[in-house]
Protein backbone atom coordinates (compact mmCIF):
# COMPACT_ATOMS: atom_id res chain seq x y z
CA UNK A 1 0.00 0.00 0.00
CA UNK A 2 2.12 2.92 -1.23
CA UNK A 3 1.46 6.27 0.40
CA UNK A 4 1.71 9.90 -0.77
CA UNK A 5 5.17 11.36 -0.29
CA UNK A 6 7.02 8.06 -0.69
CA UNK A 7 9.76 7.38 -3.23
CA UNK A 8 8.67 4.40 -5.31
CA UNK A 9 10.98 2.56 -7.70
CA UNK A 10 11.00 -0.24 -10.25
CA UNK A 11 14.52 -1.19 -11.42
CA UNK A 12 13.11 -3.39 -14.21
CA UNK A 13 10.29 -1.10 -15.27
CA UNK A 14 9.24 -2.51 -18.64
CA UNK A 15 6.26 -0.43 -19.75
CA UNK A 16 5.90 0.94 -16.17
CA UNK A 17 2.89 -1.15 -15.18
CA UNK A 18 3.89 -1.47 -11.50
CA UNK A 19 4.66 2.26 -11.13
CA UNK A 20 1.36 3.21 -12.77
CA UNK A 21 -0.52 0.79 -10.51
CA UNK A 22 1.10 2.44 -7.47
CA UNK A 23 0.14 5.91 -8.77
CA UNK A 24 -3.45 4.85 -9.44
CA UNK A 25 -3.70 3.38 -5.93
CA UNK A 26 -2.50 6.62 -4.35
CA UNK A 27 -4.96 8.59 -6.49
CA UNK A 28 -7.77 6.33 -5.28
CA UNK A 29 -6.83 7.12 -1.67
CA UNK A 30 -6.53 10.91 -2.18
CA UNK A 31 -9.51 11.80 -4.40
CA UNK A 32 -7.34 11.94 -7.54
CA UNK A 33 -4.64 13.83 -5.54
CA UNK A 34 -7.07 16.71 -4.78
CA UNK A 35 -6.67 16.06 -1.05
CA UNK A 36 -2.96 16.86 -1.32
CA UNK A 37 -1.38 20.31 -1.14
CA UNK A 38 -0.02 21.78 -4.37
CA UNK A 39 3.51 21.00 -3.23
CA UNK A 40 2.67 17.37 -2.45
CA UNK A 41 0.73 17.00 -5.69
CA UNK A 42 3.77 18.24 -7.65
CA UNK A 43 5.96 15.74 -5.80
CA UNK A 44 3.63 12.88 -6.75
CA UNK A 45 3.72 13.70 -10.46
CA UNK A 46 7.39 14.69 -10.82
CA UNK A 47 9.47 13.03 -8.09
CA UNK A 48 7.66 10.12 -6.48
CA UNK A 49 8.34 7.50 -9.16
CA UNK A 50 11.56 6.34 -10.81
CA UNK A 51 12.02 3.33 -13.05
CA UNK A 52 14.90 1.93 -15.07
CA UNK A 53 14.48 0.20 -18.41
CA UNK A 54 17.23 -1.29 -20.55
CA UNK A 55 15.51 -1.45 -23.94
CA UNK A 56 14.98 1.94 -25.68
CA UNK A 57 11.76 0.97 -27.45
CA UNK A 58 10.20 -0.38 -24.27
CA UNK A 59 11.27 2.74 -22.39
CA UNK A 60 9.52 4.97 -24.97
CA UNK A 61 6.31 3.02 -24.42
CA UNK A 62 6.77 3.39 -20.66
CA UNK A 63 7.21 7.18 -20.91
CA UNK A 64 4.08 7.49 -23.04
CA UNK A 65 2.17 5.24 -20.65
CA UNK A 66 3.24 7.37 -17.67
CA UNK A 67 2.30 10.65 -19.34
CA UNK A 68 -1.15 9.28 -20.15
CA UNK A 69 -1.58 8.67 -16.40
CA UNK A 70 -0.35 12.13 -15.36
CA UNK A 71 3.13 11.01 -14.29
CA UNK A 72 5.78 13.42 -15.60
CA UNK A 73 8.91 12.40 -13.71
CA UNK A 74 12.17 14.36 -13.72
CA UNK A 75 14.12 15.71 -16.70
CA UNK A 76 14.52 12.14 -18.03
CA UNK A 77 10.90 11.23 -17.40
CA UNK A 78 9.64 8.64 -14.94
CA UNK A 79 11.57 5.79 -16.55
CA UNK A 80 15.29 6.28 -17.14
CA UNK A 81 17.17 4.46 -19.89
CA UNK A 82 19.92 2.27 -18.48
CA UNK A 83 20.96 -0.93 -16.77
CA UNK A 84 19.91 -1.40 -13.15
CA UNK A 85 22.72 -3.94 -12.81
CA UNK A 86 25.20 -1.29 -13.96
CA UNK A 87 25.99 2.27 -12.95
CA UNK A 88 22.45 3.52 -13.59
CA UNK A 89 21.19 1.26 -10.83
CA UNK A 90 24.10 2.05 -8.53
CA UNK A 91 23.23 5.76 -8.78
CA UNK A 92 19.62 5.40 -7.64
CA UNK A 93 18.62 6.97 -4.33
CA UNK A 94 17.09 4.93 -1.53
CA UNK A 95 13.41 4.03 -1.88
CA UNK A 96 10.43 3.66 0.42
CA UNK A 97 8.80 1.12 -1.91
CA UNK A 98 10.27 -1.08 -4.64
CA UNK A 99 8.02 -3.08 -6.95
CA UNK A 100 9.74 -5.24 -9.56
CA UNK A 101 9.46 -8.14 -11.97
CA UNK A 102 13.11 -8.66 -13.01
CA UNK A 103 13.52 -10.02 -16.55
CA UNK A 104 13.76 -13.77 -17.05
CA UNK A 105 16.25 -14.91 -19.69
CA UNK A 106 17.88 -12.51 -22.12
CA UNK A 107 16.44 -9.15 -23.15
CA UNK A 108 16.04 -8.15 -26.76
CA UNK A 109 17.46 -4.75 -27.60
CA UNK A 110 19.86 -4.26 -24.71
CA UNK A 111 22.83 -5.66 -22.85
CA UNK A 112 21.84 -6.62 -19.30
CA UNK A 113 25.36 -7.54 -18.22
CA UNK A 114 26.10 -7.27 -14.50
CA UNK A 115 28.77 -4.58 -14.11
CA UNK A 116 28.02 -3.47 -10.54
CA UNK A 117 30.95 -3.69 -8.14
CA UNK A 118 28.90 -2.83 -5.04
CA UNK A 119 26.90 -6.07 -4.82
CA UNK A 120 28.22 -8.29 -2.04
CA UNK A 121 27.65 -11.62 -3.79
CA UNK A 122 28.99 -11.88 -7.33
CA UNK A 123 26.71 -13.90 -9.61
CA UNK A 124 25.78 -14.38 -13.25
CA UNK A 125 22.15 -15.01 -12.21
CA UNK A 126 20.40 -11.73 -13.03
CA UNK A 127 17.48 -12.39 -10.68
CA UNK A 128 19.87 -12.86 -7.75
CA UNK A 129 21.66 -9.66 -8.73
CA UNK A 130 18.37 -7.74 -8.97
CA UNK A 131 17.28 -9.10 -5.59
CA UNK A 132 20.51 -7.84 -4.00
CA UNK A 133 20.02 -4.42 -5.59
CA UNK A 134 16.45 -4.22 -4.30
CA UNK A 135 17.01 -5.07 -0.65
CA UNK A 136 20.15 -2.93 -0.53
CA UNK A 137 18.29 0.05 -2.01
CA UNK A 138 15.45 0.15 0.52
CA UNK A 139 15.35 2.81 3.22
CA UNK A 140 14.99 1.54 6.82
CA UNK A 141 11.38 0.37 7.00
CA UNK A 142 11.12 0.36 3.19
CA UNK A 143 8.87 -2.28 1.58
CA UNK A 144 9.36 -4.43 -1.50
CA UNK A 145 7.34 -6.87 -3.59
CA UNK A 146 9.42 -8.79 -6.15
CA UNK A 147 8.38 -11.40 -8.71
CA UNK A 148 11.00 -14.17 -8.96
CA UNK A 149 11.20 -17.63 -10.57
CA UNK A 150 11.50 -20.77 -8.46
CA UNK A 151 15.23 -21.21 -9.07
CA UNK A 152 15.97 -18.12 -6.94
CA UNK A 153 14.29 -19.86 -4.01
CA UNK A 154 16.41 -23.01 -4.15
CA UNK A 155 19.63 -22.27 -6.07
CA UNK A 156 22.64 -23.35 -4.02
CA UNK A 157 25.95 -21.55 -3.55
CA UNK A 158 25.53 -17.82 -4.12
CA UNK A 159 21.76 -18.30 -4.12
CA UNK A 160 21.89 -19.53 -0.52
CA UNK A 161 24.16 -16.62 0.44
CA UNK A 162 21.78 -14.06 -1.06
CA UNK A 163 18.68 -15.57 0.59
CA UNK A 164 20.49 -15.74 3.94
CA UNK A 165 21.58 -12.10 3.58
CA UNK A 166 18.05 -11.06 2.62
CA UNK A 167 16.55 -12.74 5.70
CA UNK A 168 19.29 -11.24 7.86
CA UNK A 169 18.91 -7.62 6.69
CA UNK A 170 15.16 -7.65 5.99
CA UNK A 171 11.98 -9.10 7.39
CA UNK A 172 11.00 -11.54 4.64
CA UNK A 173 7.47 -11.90 5.95
CA UNK A 174 5.55 -13.40 3.01
CA UNK A 175 6.00 -15.59 -0.07
CA UNK A 176 3.17 -16.03 -2.55
CA UNK A 177 3.58 -19.15 -4.72
CA UNK A 178 1.88 -18.24 -7.98
CA UNK A 179 0.20 -20.50 -10.54
CA UNK A 180 1.95 -20.92 -13.87
CA UNK A 181 1.18 -18.67 -16.82
CA UNK A 182 1.00 -15.30 -15.00
CA UNK A 183 4.56 -14.04 -15.43
CA UNK A 184 7.29 -15.18 -17.83
CA UNK A 185 6.92 -17.99 -20.34
CA UNK A 186 4.25 -20.65 -20.08
CA UNK A 187 5.24 -23.25 -17.51
CA UNK A 188 7.79 -21.10 -15.64
CA UNK A 189 6.94 -21.18 -11.93
CA UNK A 190 7.06 -17.85 -10.15
CA UNK A 191 6.65 -16.36 -6.70
CA UNK A 192 6.22 -12.94 -5.14
CA UNK A 193 8.52 -12.14 -2.23
CA UNK A 194 7.31 -9.45 0.19
CA UNK A 195 9.88 -7.99 2.59
CA UNK A 196 10.65 -4.93 4.69
CA UNK A 197 14.06 -3.44 5.50
CA UNK A 198 14.78 -4.02 9.16
CA UNK A 199 12.73 -6.13 11.55
CA UNK A 200 9.04 -5.95 12.43
CA UNK A 201 9.94 -4.30 15.75
CA UNK A 202 12.79 -2.03 14.65
CA UNK A 203 13.24 -0.68 11.13
CA UNK A 204 16.87 0.21 11.90
CA UNK A 205 17.75 -3.36 12.92
CA UNK A 206 20.51 -4.67 10.65
CA UNK A 207 20.77 -8.36 11.59
CA UNK A 208 18.43 -11.31 12.26
CA UNK A 209 15.46 -9.36 10.93
CA UNK A 210 13.31 -12.30 9.76
CA UNK A 211 11.55 -14.31 12.49
CA UNK A 212 8.82 -16.08 10.50
CA UNK A 213 8.08 -16.51 6.81
CA UNK A 214 4.43 -16.90 5.83
CA UNK A 215 3.79 -18.84 2.64
CA UNK A 216 0.59 -18.86 0.59
CA UNK A 217 0.33 -21.71 -1.93
CA UNK A 218 -1.76 -20.43 -4.82
CA UNK A 219 -0.13 -22.95 -7.19
CA UNK A 220 -1.01 -26.50 -6.16
CA UNK A 221 -3.99 -27.92 -8.08
CA UNK A 222 -4.61 -24.54 -9.74
CA UNK A 223 -5.03 -24.25 -13.52
CA UNK A 224 -2.31 -22.88 -15.77
CA UNK A 225 -3.52 -19.37 -16.49
CA UNK A 226 -3.32 -17.58 -19.81
CA UNK A 227 -5.55 -16.05 -22.48
CA UNK A 228 -8.00 -18.95 -22.38
CA UNK A 229 -8.01 -19.12 -18.58
CA UNK A 230 -7.52 -15.55 -17.34
CA UNK A 231 -6.27 -14.87 -13.83
CA UNK A 232 -8.69 -12.55 -12.04
CA UNK A 233 -9.32 -10.77 -8.76
CA UNK A 234 -11.33 -13.72 -7.51
CA UNK A 235 -8.22 -15.90 -7.57
CA UNK A 236 -6.11 -13.43 -5.59
CA UNK A 237 -8.76 -12.34 -3.07
CA UNK A 238 -8.25 -15.21 -0.54
CA UNK A 239 -4.55 -14.33 -0.34
CA UNK A 240 -5.32 -10.62 0.01
CA UNK A 241 -7.67 -11.37 2.90
CA UNK A 242 -5.09 -13.26 4.97
CA UNK A 243 -2.14 -11.07 3.93
CA UNK A 244 -3.81 -7.99 5.34
CA UNK A 245 -4.69 -9.49 8.71
CA UNK A 246 -2.90 -7.70 11.54
CA UNK A 247 -3.12 -10.89 13.59
CA UNK A 248 -2.19 -13.62 11.13
CA UNK A 249 -3.39 -17.16 11.71
CA UNK A 250 -2.63 -20.31 9.73
CA UNK A 251 -5.52 -22.07 8.04
CA UNK A 252 -7.00 -20.99 4.68
CA UNK A 253 -8.72 -23.59 2.53
CA UNK A 254 -9.76 -21.87 -0.71
CA UNK A 255 -10.02 -23.69 -4.03
CA UNK A 256 -10.80 -27.03 -2.33
CA UNK A 257 -7.39 -27.31 -0.67
CA UNK A 258 -8.89 -29.50 2.06
CA UNK A 259 -9.33 -32.21 -0.59
CA UNK A 260 -5.76 -32.01 -1.93
CA UNK A 261 -3.54 -35.03 -1.27
CA UNK A 262 -0.45 -34.68 0.91
CA UNK A 263 3.00 -35.96 -0.08
CA UNK A 264 4.10 -39.15 1.67
CA UNK A 265 7.18 -37.52 3.16
CA UNK A 266 7.34 -33.80 3.87
CA UNK A 267 9.35 -31.96 6.52
CA UNK A 268 6.79 -29.18 6.25
CA UNK A 269 4.04 -31.50 7.56
CA UNK A 270 5.99 -33.24 10.34
CA UNK A 271 4.19 -33.05 13.68
CA UNK A 272 1.42 -30.65 12.67
CA UNK A 273 -2.37 -30.95 12.80
CA UNK A 274 -3.53 -33.04 9.78
CA UNK A 275 -6.12 -30.46 8.80
CA UNK A 276 -3.58 -27.64 8.91
CA UNK A 277 -1.43 -29.60 6.48
CA UNK A 278 -4.15 -28.91 3.87
CA UNK A 279 -4.10 -25.16 4.46
CA UNK A 280 -2.81 -22.90 1.69
CA UNK A 281 -1.55 -20.42 4.33
CA UNK A 282 1.28 -21.58 6.58
CA UNK A 283 4.02 -20.03 8.72
CA UNK A 284 7.59 -21.29 9.05
CA UNK A 285 10.12 -19.96 11.55
CA UNK A 286 13.51 -18.67 10.47
CA UNK A 287 15.11 -21.37 12.60
CA UNK A 288 13.06 -24.11 10.91
CA UNK A 289 14.06 -22.82 7.46
CA UNK A 290 17.74 -22.94 8.43
CA UNK A 291 17.59 -26.38 10.07
CA UNK A 292 15.24 -28.22 7.71
CA UNK A 293 15.69 -26.43 4.37
CA UNK A 294 19.29 -25.24 4.56
CA UNK A 295 17.97 -21.73 3.86
CA UNK A 296 16.17 -22.83 0.72
CA UNK A 297 12.83 -21.05 0.36
CA UNK A 298 11.33 -23.72 -1.87
CA UNK A 299 8.69 -24.52 0.73
CA UNK A 300 5.73 -26.69 -0.29
CA UNK A 301 3.52 -29.14 1.56
CA UNK A 302 0.63 -30.01 -0.78
CA UNK A 303 0.79 -32.61 -3.56
CA UNK A 304 -0.23 -31.38 -6.99
CA UNK A 305 -2.50 -33.81 -8.84
CA UNK A 306 -0.24 -33.45 -11.91
CA UNK A 307 3.00 -34.04 -10.03
CA UNK A 308 5.05 -37.18 -10.65
CA UNK A 309 6.33 -39.15 -7.68
CA UNK A 310 9.92 -40.00 -8.61
CA UNK A 311 10.00 -42.82 -6.06
CA UNK A 312 7.29 -44.70 -7.95
CA UNK A 313 8.73 -44.31 -11.46
CA UNK A 314 9.77 -47.48 -13.37
CA UNK A 315 13.45 -48.30 -13.92
CA UNK A 316 15.23 -46.03 -16.46
CA UNK A 317 15.63 -48.97 -18.86
CA UNK A 318 11.85 -49.51 -18.84
CA UNK A 319 11.19 -45.82 -19.48
CA UNK A 320 13.75 -45.81 -22.30
CA UNK A 321 12.12 -48.88 -23.85
CA UNK A 322 8.69 -47.26 -23.72
CA UNK A 323 10.03 -44.10 -25.33
CA UNK A 324 11.73 -46.08 -28.10
CA UNK A 325 8.50 -47.95 -28.77
CA UNK A 326 6.55 -44.71 -29.10
CA UNK A 327 9.21 -43.22 -31.39
CA UNK A 328 9.19 -46.31 -33.65
CA UNK A 329 5.40 -46.16 -33.86
CA UNK A 330 5.50 -42.46 -34.74
CA UNK A 331 8.22 -43.10 -37.35
CA UNK A 332 6.11 -45.85 -38.89
CA UNK A 333 3.13 -43.50 -39.17
CA UNK A 334 5.30 -40.84 -40.82
CA UNK A 335 6.66 -43.35 -43.34
CA UNK A 336 3.12 -44.48 -44.15
CA UNK A 337 2.03 -40.86 -44.62
CA UNK A 338 5.03 -40.14 -46.88
CA UNK A 339 4.22 -43.22 -49.01
CA UNK A 340 0.58 -42.14 -49.32
CA UNK A 341 1.59 -38.63 -50.37
CA UNK A 342 3.97 -40.01 -53.03
CA UNK A 343 1.15 -42.19 -54.37
CA UNK A 344 -1.14 -39.16 -54.64
CA UNK A 345 1.55 -37.27 -56.54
Amino acid sequence: KPEPGEHIQDPAAGTAGFLIAAHEYIKSQTDDLYELSDKDKTFQTTQAYVGIELVPGTRRLALMNCLLHGMEGDAEGVVHLGNALGQTGAGLGKADVILANPPFGTSKGGDASITRDDLTYKTSNKQLAFLQHIYRNLKPGGRAAVVLPDNVLFEAGVGTDVRRDLMNKCNLHTILRLPTGIFYAQGVKTNVLFFTKGSAADKYQEENCTENVWVYDLRTNMPSFGKRTPFGDQHLRPFENVYGDSDRKEGEYSFHSDAIELPEHSDENEGIDPRLAHSRWRSFSRQWIAEHKGDSLDISWLKDSDSVDAANLPEPSVLAGEAMGELRAALGELEALATALEGDA
